[in-house]
């Protein structure tokens, strides 16, 4: 397992999202869960819109009956739409509420990082900051983060936090991954395009990428004529893309590994630091996940899947 530097911490590079798991199939939960530390896991991924708070629970109640709460580096997010509000819930008493629910589900006093799911251009960058500051004092979250956020207005909050001796924002959880989404894949959802990737390799800015297997793209179970899945054919379905399946199917059987380990390994290989978040339904899908830990991709390996040149140049 690798561990990067994130904040003042320094979690595992794989982040293991916990939205699929609820009290109604614990037992699953905890042996993925289990698994994962194992392996040298610490990160896991929760929020408060996952499976009606039950992701959160469950994740909480793993966390007691083992009491590791110390030894794990926990991810929070609040302020997503909901069905009553159905705009990014963000203003400083709708962040606080959704915090204080979401400490007591998952049964702890304090978020390693604490994100927000969406933005809000109508709310101030110094009211968002004011408050996300107060809480890191407070101690409920260490540090704060956004998800969804664009780099000027995560460059404008930062700004505004160091002039005025406010702690930054340490993070974004924007969607990035070896195949290209034609567009976000939900409303208020933020894609890395070439400009942002742009500004992360500049500043080094951490990304936490979710969908970073594309939605299991690269799995082996889609093709061009087989268009099952609506929302992987809407975001995903197209010649550029196949074309990169096609090159990750190819250096995958020269590494001996797969093709969706090759995707992953593409996130985790970017030139900036990044912290996949992988969503395993089971314990082989989760092994599958770890397996790209050992593929070590070059530069020209990464610009070839990436159609960025024609042909692999040793």
């Amino acid at each position: 397992m690798n561990y990067l530097e994130l904040g003042n911490q320094n979690p595992s590079q794989l982040v293991l999202g916990t939205m699929v798991y609820h009290t109604g199939n614990a037992e699953s939960a905890y042996s993925v869960f289990d698994r994962f530390i194992e392996a040298g896991g610490n990160a896991f991924d929760t929020a408060f819109i996952y499976g009606g708070g039950d992701a959160e629970r469950v994740f909480g109640q793993w966390m007691k009956h083992r009491h590791n709460r110390d030894e794990m580096y926990v991810i929070g997010k609040g302020g997503h739409p909901s069905g009553l509000v159905p705009r990014p819930r963000i203003a400083p008493e709708e962040m606080r509420a959704d915090l204080e629910i979401s400490l007591i589900r998952t049964q702890t006093s304090y978020f390693d990082l604490y994100l927000l799911h969406r933005d809000d251009e109508q709310i101030p960058v110094s009211t968002i900051v004011d408050y996300l500051d107060e809480e890191i004092r407070r101690g409920r979250i260490r540090a704060a983060g956004v998800s969804n956020w664009s780099a000027q207005r995560i460059q404008s909050a930062n700004e505004y936090a160091i002039e005025n001796e406010k702690n930054p924002l340490v993070a974004v959880s924007n969607n990035i991954s070896l195949a290209q989404a034609k567009k976000p894949h939900w409303g208020g959802c933020t894609l890395t395009d070439e400009a942002a990737w742009q500004w992360h390799k500049e500043t080094q800015f951490p990304l936490i990428p979710w969908s970073s297997q594309a939605r299991g793209f690269f799995s082996g179970n889609f093709y061009q004529d087989k268009p099952d899945n609506p929302h992987v054919v809407d975001i995903y379905y197209s010649d550029e893309n196949f074309e990169r399946l096609e090159r990750a199917k190819q250096l995958a059987s020269e590494k001996n590994c797969t093709s969706i380990q090759i995707s992953l390994a593409y996130v985790l290989h970017q030139p900036f630091p990044t912290f996949p978040i992988f969503g395993p339904a089971n314990l082989d899908e989760l092994n599958s996940s770890l397996g790209a830990l050992e593929v070590n991709l070059s530069q020209n390996e990464i610009q070839w899947l990436n159609l960025e040149i024609e042909s692999l140049v040793s």
